[in-house]
């Protein structure tokens, strides 16, 4: 496995850490059903790391064979230069025509959309 492989896997280890104890704080340890995510393109987060972390850092809680559902919305940008809006799914972010004064809109987020208790 690549150096940036391991990185990437130990970043998304300890944001997947962070939701298992957020809503193990929250339901406490009662079993879960399932867990729908938000996971902007934008994020720096990738998706199918969490996925593989979620079971490992998941086991022995009430978390256990629980779902876990991920949306991944896009990014949307508003170029201050031309005055441009426009969908952005890479982290290089320029806008069309060429500019990188971008403001960001959306697709950044990381958030726990719905938790569903058994």
């Amino acid at each position: 496995m690549a150096g940036g492989s391991t990185v990437t896997r130990v970043h998304e280890l300890a944001i997947t850490e962070s939701v298992v104890e957020a809503i193990v704080d929250k339901v406490g340890d009662g079993p879960v059903a399932g867990v729908r995510l938000e996971i902007g393109k934008l994020s720096g987060v990738v998706p199918d790391s969490v996925r593989f972390c979620f079971e490992i850092v998941a086991a022995g809680t009430g978390l256990q064979d629980a779902r876990l559902d991920i949306d991944e919305p896009p990014g949307r940008a508003y170029c201050r230069e031309c005055g441009d809006e426009f969908g952005l799914d890479d982290p290089i972010m320029l806008c069309p025509c060429g500019s990188a004064d971008l403001e960001v809109l959306s697709g950044q987020q990381l958030r726990i959309i719905s938790v569903e208790v058994r």
